[in-house]
């Protein structure tokens, strides 16, 4: 079956994965995680692509970012995998592919699912246990967001400025939320959009997604489609079913 065409509106955000070709190691040491940070910084300001969170794992990447135009997210993506690509076949004494196929994104509605995506993408290493404490992970936007440095990578969404009036107010209840952590059906959903790519959020953001899409924007019901008179056929027989 063919798959869909990317669907990246502007202006709203999305939820990225990218994984190393056969879930292979894409870092090796903390020169790689500069340099690829450093492609990412050049390729978002280029391509008008806004990164609000970031997590570098060892064998794949998290990102929830905003492109500004509708090629935004997809021309950034090339630019820093071509990039880093390059940097790092030229250091691992490689060739061929790096990542596997296309980079994963998801659509998210910012109002309900902004900041659990950043917790999702942030808390990755924790999860993990690759780290002890979300502090100690130092591929990952957290330590940006809990006040602890400064990344010139990161644009600010208007949800973690809505968490309080100054820097101190929001670094605070960001670390509470941390804390707090998320649940396991909001970690399963978003876990599921994530590699699946379907946009995430209520009935009404979908159906305004729909009206501007060119693509569908939820998987289709499983199962065999039904056959005319089957609809018939079933309501004749529920008055048999036991109570």
């Amino acid at each position: 079956m063919a798959r869909l065409p990317r669907f990246s509106p502007a202006g709203l955000p999305a939820l990225v994965l990218q994984r190393g070709n056969n879930r292979q190691p894409v870092f090796l040491g903390p020169d790689d995680y500069l340099h690829y940070l450093d492609c990412l910084r050049m390729a978002a300001r280029e391509h008008e692509l806004a990164v609000h969170a970031y997590a570098l794992r060892p064998n794949h990447i998290h990102l929830v970012a905003t492109p500004k135009g509708p090629d935004s997210l997809s021309l950034a993506m090339q630019a820093v995998g071509r990039r880093y690509a390059r940097h790092f076949n030229r250091v691992a004494n490689r060739t061929g592919t790096l990542w596997e196929g296309r980079f994963r994104s998801a659509v998210i509605e910012p109002n309900a699912w902004l900041l659990p995506a950043m917790l999702y993408v942030e808390g990755n290493a924790l999860r993990a246990g690759d780290v002890m404490t979300a502090e100690a992970d130092r591929w990952s936007s957290y330590r940006h967001h809990a006040g602890i440095e400064s990344s010139p990578l990161v644009s600010d969404h208007s949800a973690y400025w809505e968490l309080g009036n100054t820097p101190f107010e929001r670094q605070s209840n960001y670390r509470a939320l941390t804390a707090e952590g998320l649940s396991g059906k909001t970690l399963a959903t978003l876990r599921q959009h994530a590699h699946s790519g379907w946009p995430l959020g209520d009935a009404a953001f979908l159906t305004q997604l729909e009206r501007h899409a060119t693509r569908r924007v939820q998987p289709l019901p499983k199962g065999r489609p039904r056959r005319a008179g089957e609809e018939d056929l079933d309501e004749a027989t529920a008055g048999d079913a036991p109570a």
